[in-house]
């Protein structure tokens, strides 16, 4: 049998991703003024709602209406006729203060609850992540790009992206399926839509050399795709995990990252993580990591360490786990300080993927660990 792995990414319309977005935006609203904000933000959306509820400590104000308009407007819900705007619809809020028990073990330099979360790189592109997830990203994004610069004048918000890669062994050896859902105004035929998705989008991302007369194209596969966003699908914070992450190529902890400050584990912890691993893959010890940190609430010392590099290392996974504890901070407050965490840089993260980002300067994307990690196991 052959080797096949998929991933999927959605576009900044889809309503998953809005209610992310409207997460990240008022945390980086509060880190803005005050750096020891506490947020815990989720947000819903359905037809003509958003709802945001959630756990905000500081000592700033924060109009959350007036953010939510303003980012449904950058995303492109500015028409009516898309069924879904920034001007019409409503914006209910629910916040409270994070519960002071927490704050007990977080204002000490603990974590903010316990979890386990994961890292991981591989040698497959040169962002040092899987090609399906890159390419189903790289994917999401153009779709975005060419909606926005009015290349194609009849695209709406929502959209999906979908890669299948063929494996040979452990290395990629072709595309065998693209899917795109382009979210689209009445007005355009199917088929025009279909050719220009082709050119601009598919044609313009994947490599030639990785499409071959086999590889399978689905452009609006129902043939419609009319009715998107929050008009047709509920929206929640949270629901896109696996495309946060590597696109289900090794483990998840199960904790979302948008709307929550570094002080909890699920997201800077996850962070770490992958700071870890694309070290230990960059520094060529492993052509593939996974990093497992797991936490306990109010301590801060992470309560264990693994690392697992499926047989591609000739070094001991124990000896990397131990140069891992010697070389990275673990700590929640060290994590925060080591990647620049305590920064308003989210609402970037919250849309395409938090890891693989190299162009957008995040601090947990760099290899500068490489040369101690090969002076500890070399």
């Amino acid at each position: 049998m052959k080797n096949y792995f998929t991933s999927e990414s959605v576009t900044e319309g889809h309503p998953d991703k809005v209610c992310d977005l409207i997460s990240d935006t008022i945390l980086d609203a509060v880190l803005s003024c005050d750096v020891n904000g506490r947020v815990a933000c989720e947000a819903l959306t359905s037809r003509g709602l958003v709802m945001v509820a959630g756990e905000i400590s500081t000592n700033c104000y924060i109009e959350i209406p007036r953010l939510v308009r303003n980012l449904l407007k950058d995303i492109g819900y500015d028409d009516p006729s898309i069924g879904f705007d920034y001007e019409s619809c409503g914006v209910i809020t629910a916040i409270q203060e994070q519960s002071p028990d927490i704050a007990l073990g977080v204002d000490t330099g603990g974590a903010g609850d316990q979890g386990l979360m994961f890292g991981f790189a591989c040698d497959e592109t040169k962002e040092l992540m899987p090609l399906p997830i890159m390419l189903a990203h790289k994917l999401a994004r153009r779709l975005t790009q060419v909606r926005k610069e009015r290349m194609l004048t009849y695209l709406w918000p929502d959209g999906k992206s979908q890669v299948s890669v063929e494996y040979e062994g452990q290395k990629p050896k072709r595309v065998d399926a693209v899917i795109i859902g382009a979210h689209h105004a009445k007005s355009v035929d199917t088929k025009k839509l279909q050719k220009d998705i082709k050119k601009l989008v598919i044609d313009y991302i994947v490599p030639k050399e990785l499409m071959d007369e086999n590889t399978k194209i689905f452009i609006n596969a129902t043939g419609r795709f009319e009715v998107g966003g929050p008009v047709s699908d509920t929206g929640v914070t949270g629901r896109k995990i696996i495309v946060d992450t590597y696109g289900g190529y090794g483990h998840h902890g199960g904790g979302a990252f948008s709307g929550k400050d570094p002080s909890k584990v699920d997201r800077s912890a996850s962070y770490m993580g992958r700071y870890i691993a694309k070290n230990i893959v960059a520094a060529g010890i492993a052509s593939q990591c996974e990093v497992q940190l797991s936490y306990c609430i109010g301590v801060a010392e992470p309560v264990s360490v693994s690392i697992n590099t499926f047989g591609s290392s000739k070094f001991d996974e124990e000896k990397i786990a131990k140069a891992v504890r010697d070389i990275f901070p673990l700590t929640p407050k060290e994590i925060s300080q080591e990647l620049n965490l305590l920064r308003p840089i989210y609402r970037k993260t919250a849309a395409y993927g938090h890891f693989g980002r190299e162009e957008e300067g995040f601090r947990w994307e760099d290899t500068d660990k490489v040369d101690k990690i090969k002076s500890i196991l070399k």
